[in-house]
């Protein structure tokens, strides 16, 4: 752990020898292998199979020379080490990790050059876990990942039975996958014992311990100081004034450690649209091929948060990139309020900024009329200030660069905000930041992401994707955990198992407060626009046969918001019973 820029990559540069050091040492068992992702696998005609069996050096080496071998002594010797190493069992447990990592049996058959750089950093990632270094060095490995992959990585990492250095940001996998956290700040390493959730909690009390030394010791000295200005020309009191003089060179001034730089996102809010602002009635979506979505019956309105789960392939983003606008419907309907604006963020968009342009060139091109003044707060409302605004993008950090892309995303103020994997890149401190902003927004949200700390808090719906529809799913993200890790081909709603009761976190507490307190501003929403309808129907004049069309315009709005509000009492009720046990 450690801030942007206090060194972890660079640590891992130094033990694995790609830097030299300019003092100390760094001493590691002289047999001893590290490995670690530095860059994406090339793009090949060897398939992605025989790409991760080629990881393991020795196995390769042993395996070609087998072919070649005439001496008998050495026959035996090769065919002992390959037994030794259980090379034979190697493609069962190379599928297994690709499998694990989002590739199918076929995908796994096929060449490299048929994946983009993401994927064939999943397959890089595969062929050192295959490999199984004695020092796994893995730099935010999840940035490549989807849920499912994050996941499945988390639980890979429990089991590995070598030594494993992590840089993530990813909150789950700390507090699940390490023993202990390594703290990088001003240039020293401290080490801490348990996962991120306590590190956090222990690093919190230690600086208030000494921020309230540092102030005691603040006001000793200006104690001492003050005598001594006061009574050192006195000569009745030099020799008390000398003794503070010498307390006060002996006195060490404490520094407090300094508070995690508070980080913002500022989402510009929307007018409120009447529900829903979406809505899909036998919808189909594909590519020009065979419907890859169908028989889409959804609804969207504009206080939803909804996450999207199910497996790679499945249809996640060609849903995002449906509700955007960005794909056309094949059959079925697709209704969107008129006024509607929707704000679409996807990792790819990061990668198309243009590179020789400052974050202040950018919004300028979108909102030219705009005064300077106007246009640097906007973006210090991301979290670019002063510094960032005028840096071309190509110098700016992944955080910096995936800031810029949300505030691009939310310029406009949109009623519907997608968010596919917002968090590749954003360290800690930002991504509770996105939550907040996300929490406070008050447009509608989809979101796509591997972070379930992020899901957990924000998202009030599920909705899965799988085998070309979209159904609710109406268990929680511990249940869809919990049946990814136990291999159910069929993720669907089931009884939950019997558990021990468990001690309740306080954020645990606080996120199903807040989901009670939403579900409470809905219903409130939802009963003054019923209210406002009602009174339009009770107007005679609309009942006047020159009006009869308005009257059914009236009359549907007022049954789509009855709709909604037995909905939101639904969710409501499920909430308070949610806190109710959790409190018990």
């Amino acid at each position: 752990m450690g801030r942007n820029g206090a060194g972890k990559t660079t640590l891992f540069r130094l033990i694995r020898g790609e830097l030299a050091l300019e003092g100390g040492t760094i001493t590691l068992p002289q047999r001893a292998r590290i490995g670690g992702v530095a860059q994406e696998v090339p793009s090949s005609e060897t398939s992605l199979l025989e790409t991760v069996l080629q990881a393991d050096t020795e196995r390769a080496s042993l395996m070609a020379e087998a072919e070649t071998a005439h001496d008998a002594h050495r026959i035996a010797e090769i065919q002992a080490r390959l037994a030794d190493i259980d090379a034979w069992s190697a493609e069962g447990r190379a599928s297994n990790i690709l499998k694990g990592l989002g590739f199918d049996a076929a995908q796994q058959l096929m060449p490299c050059s048929a994946f983009s750089g993401g994927w064939r950093m999943r397959v890089a990632l595969a062929g050192v876990l295959f490999a199984q270094p004695d020092y796994l060095l893995l730099d935010e490995p999840t940035n490549y990942l989807d849920l499912e992959g994050a996941l499945w990585l988390e639980s890979y990492l429990q089991k590995y039975p070598h030594t494993v250095l992590i840089i993530s940001h990813d909150r789950g996998l700390l507090n699940r996958a390490v023993q202990g956290i390594l703290h990088l700040d001003a240039k020293k390493l401290t080490y801490w014992t348990g996962p991120y959730d306590q590190f956090a909690r222990q690093m919190a009390e230690r600086r208030a311990v000494l921020t309230a030394e540092a102030k005691k010791v603040d006001a000793r000295r200006a104690h001492l100081q003050s005598f001594v200005d006061r009574f050192k020309a006195k000569a009745s009191k030099a020799v008390q004034a000398q003794s503070r003089v010498k307390m006060l060179e002996k006195l060490t001034p404490i520094t407090a450690p300094e508070e995690a730089k508070k980080v913002v996102f500022t989402f510009p809010e929307p007018e409120e649209l009447s529900p829903p602002i979406i809505n899909l009635d036998g919808a189909a979506v594909g590519y020009g091929g065979p419907p890859i979505l169908k028989k889409l019956n959804l609804r969207i309105d504009q206080d939803d948060r909804i996450a999207l789960l199910g497996r790679n392939g499945e249809g996640k983003s060609t849903l995002s990139k449906l509700l955007a606008g960005k794909l056309q419907t094949a059959e079925g309907k697709l209704a969107r309020s008129s006024k509607l604006r929707i704000g679409y963020f996807a990792q790819h968009q990061v990668d198309e900024l243009h590179i020789d342009e400052s974050p202040l060139q950018h919004i300028q091109r979108l909102r030219p009329a705009e005064m300077q003044a106007k246009l640097r707060a906007r973006l210090a409302g991301f979290g670019l200030m002063a510094d960032q605004a005028d840096t071309v993008v190509g110098r700016l950090s992944g955080g910096q660069k995936a800031r810029l892309s949300l505030l691009l995303a939310t310029i406009d103020a949109p009623h519907l905000l997608i968010l596919d994997e917002p968090t590749n890149h954003l360290d800690i401190e930002s991504r509770e930041a996105l939550v907040d902003a996300l929490t406070e927004y008050s447009g509608a949200v989809i979101l796509v992401s591997h972070d379930m700390h992020l899901l957990g808090l924000v998202a009030d719906r599920l909705w899965l994707v799988k085998g070309g529809a979209v159904t609710p799913y109406t268990e929680d993200l511990e249940a869809y955990r919990r049946q990814l890790l136990a291999g159910e081909d069929e993720v669907k709603a089931a009884p939950k198992p019997v558990e021990k009761k468990r001690q309740v976190s306080r954020d645990e507490i606080l996120a199903l407060k807040a989901e009670v307190r939403k579900s409470e501003e809905r219903l409130s929403k939802l009963n003054e626009m019923r209210d406002k309808l009602a009174k339009k129907l009770a107007d005679p004049a609309l009942y006047e046969d020159a009006r009869k069309g308005e009257l059914a315009t009236w009359n549907a709005k007022y049954a789509e918001v009855m709709s909604a509000l037995d909905r939101a009492e639904a969710m409501w009720l499920t909430a308070q019973e949610k806190l109710e046990r959790a409190a018990a």
